[in-house]
């Protein structure tokens, strides 16, 4: 072998980035298969390197095991995101049955599952940008709106449901939010129109929160419709589902990056474990807050120049400020903060926030901690722990409770040994 032949792989680890078969519902409407298809090719164009399949749960062909078998003919591993908002029937039974069929064919391949959509900054973005739609030239103060989802028999997917309703009431500054449900649970959309208008209520934005158009938007329309009749003088405007829009498409690459982490080996964390020698060199920490007050003190210890840009501190980061053991920048965070940095942390309490510092760090090929999403960032913290002049590390994936427990155990057996 010469130095310039590609070292091979060690075995269970792709030599290409894993497939993605994206599992949607699948509907009998043509209108949301056509979608469903346009959202795929948005996907793939985020994802040039990466081959993408669709598979439905029902109604629409491929199946889920079906998209598996095709993508697994020719790749050890594959990923499969659940085209789905909340936690339902279909995201807990039904597309992990369709994996187990497709994995019992297939009994060395690696299917990492990913977490649903749910409702990230993106998907908000959107349900949002729908409501303005609606609206039109009515003040989002003077709109009430009815977030309506599809209800199912898991509690957990209707209470998600009805926290987001929460946070678009607290992020849009309409006058009111409630949430109503198309099918199965309470309150109804029918239900819902009714408190409006019995409190006064004459301009209602109706939002369906689906992906697509379907049977479900349908039968939106047509309650809607139907109270119409009956109280002509409420004005009532219906926004348009999410859709295969951008925002849908990066949530989606975000979650196919998040299990293709996972994806690359089926031993241990997929991060590489290595120690920094931080003694002299700049570290950024941006954000003040609890986060913050643990990590600020052991990258001290290691001997890093610690800066830290944050308009508060936590107390106690603040008397360390004082005593002159960092640099404190008390104001917002600037790119520039990041010239000359060996090594970032970004641990503030905005998600945006959090992707500038990432990407900035990025672009300067600096190692970034991101707190509040791990696998957005290009590096992870693990769970640490000292004893007899040994520093041992855990980390794993995505459970920092297990691996404190991990951490915890290792400084047990160096004390009881005496290692």
């Amino acid at each position: 072998m010469t130095h310039t032949d590609p070292a091979p792989l060690p075995a269970g680890i792709p030599a290409s980035p894993p497939p993605l078969v994206v599992a949607g519902h699948g509907t009998r409407v043509n209108a949301g298969a056509s979608a469903a298809s346009v959202l795929v090719d948005k996907v793939r164009a985020l994802l040039p390197d990466v081959r993408v399949e669709a598979g439905f749960v029902e109604l629409t062909p491929p199946t889920i095991d079906e998209a598996l078998d095709l993508v697994l003919e020719d790749a050890p591993a594959a990923v499969v995101v659940p085209l789905m908002i909340g936690v339902g029937g279909h995201v807990r039974d039904d597309i992990p049955e369709a994996i187990d069929a497709s994995k019992a064919r297939h009994l060395d391949a690696t299917v990492v599952y990913t977490r649903h959509l749910g409702s990230p900054k993106p998907m908000l973005d959107a349900v949002h940008a729908r409501i303005a739609s609606a609206r039109g030239d009515w003040p989002a103060e003077e709109t009430d709106v009815v977030m309506v989802g599809r209800g199912c028999t898991v509690t957990d997917a209707n209470a998600d449901h009805v926290r987001l309703s929460r946070v678009v009431f607290e992020t849009g500054g309409y006058h009111q939010v409630l949430s109503a449900f198309i099918q199965v649970a309470r309150p109804t959309l029918p239900q819902i129109l009714h408190q409006y208008y019995a409190s006064g209520s004459r301009r209602i934005v109706v939002m369906p929160h689906f992906l697509f158009t379907g049977r479900l938007d349908e039968w939106v329309h047509q309650q809607v419709d139907a109270f119409r009749t009956t109280h002509p003088d409420a004005a009532i405007r219906i926004a348009n589902v999410i859709g295969p829009c951008d925002e849908l498409a990066q949530v989606v690459a975000q979650r196919y990056k998040e299990g293709a982490l996972r994806a690359r080996t089926t031993a241990g964390s997929p991060a590489y474990l290595t120690g920094l020698l931080l003694s002299g060199r700049k570290v950024v920490v941006v954000g003040g807050g609890c986060v913050a007050r643990r990590r600020v003190p052991k990258l001290l210890e290691a001997g890093a120049r610690v800066e830290v840009v944050a308009p508060e501190l936590h107390t106690s980061l603040a008397a360390l400020a004082e005593a002159g053991a960092f640099t404190w920048h008390a104001r917002g965070y600037d790119p520039s903060d990041l010239d000359g940095a060996w090594y970032v942390l970004a641990l503030t309490d905005s998600p945006d926030a959090n992707a500038a510092v990432v990407a900035d760090a990025e672009a300067r090929h600096t190692f970034c901690v991101r707190a509040d999403s791990a696998d957005d960032g290009s590096a992870w913290t693990p769970a640490t722990g000292d004893a007899s002049g040994v520093t041992v590390a855990a980390i794993t994936t995505h459970d920092p409770l297990r691996a404190r427990r991990i951490r915890n155990r290792f400084v047990e057996l160096v004390n009881e040994e005496g290692l």
